[in-house]
This record gives C-alpha cells, sequence and structure tokens, in this order.
C-alpha cells in the first residue's frame, strides 16, 4: 500500500491553489472542478464539497494536523512568504528547535497550518 494524497478543504480553490504555486511551486495537475490535484500529491478540496460528502462543519486552524516542506534557504522562504503573503497568520516566526532545525509555522488562507523547516 502507498500513500497518493493529502486532501485539505479550502474556501476559494483558485486562491489556494495560487498560494501553493507561489510559496512552493506545485502545479496544478487535474482539475476535477472543486477537486484540484496538485503536485507532490497535495489535494484541494472545495469546502462546501467536502462538507456535503461529510455532512459536518469544516474547522478551520483546528491545529490537528499540518503540512510540513523543508528548505535550505528559510530566510528567503521567510522573504517570499512575506513579499508575496504579508497578511500571513503565524503560529510562531522563524525559531530554532535545541536539536538544531530552524522552523515557521503559519496558517495557509483557509487556516490549514504549515511548517517549513531545514532539512534534517
Amino acid at each position: 500500500m502507498k500513500l497518493k494524497n493529502v486532501l485539505i478543504a479550502v474556501k476559494d480553490i483558485e486562491r489556494a491553489r495560487r498560494f501553493y504555486h507561489d510559496l512552493f511551486g506545485l502545479e496544478l495537475v487535474q482539475d476535477n472542478d472543486g477537486n484540484m490535484i496538485l503536485t507532490d500529491g497535495l489535494v484541494l478540496q472545495d469546502e462546501k464539497i467536502w462538507r456535503r460528502f461529510l455532512g459536518k462543519d469544516i474547522i478551520p486552524a483546528n491545529n490537528a494536523c499540518e503540512l510540513y516542506f523543508e528548505e535550505e534557504d528559510i530566510e528567503g522562504f521567510i522573504g517570499k512568504l512575506e513579499a508575496y503573503y504579508p497578511e500571513v497568520q503565524y503560529v510562531n516566526r522563524l525559531m530554532k528547535h535545541s536539536w538544531g532545525q530552524r522552523v515557521v509555522r503559519f496558517y495557509d488562507p483557509d487556516g490549514n497550518l504549515i511548517e517549513v523547516g531545514t532539512p534534517m
């Protein structure tokens, strides 16, 4: 068995596609009208479709999971983040863990938690 994708619910699928393209270089692989598959296995699902499928409310910023990316040039990434999305809501700005890894955590425009850290 193999994990193929991670799906996140988003309010504005086109805004989310631009966000993940601008910051992480993810490209559109397939657009299924409310369900976009991006490179690296990230799937964006229109929140209305996801809510209808589950029969439950979507809870943004629930802090139950995060998308994790690694970036060697963490300062360059933060510069790009602040230039493209100055309104981003941080969980923590750049910090250094006791084991030496430097990380930043923030929410995407739909409240999905993202961590970007230096390679381990």
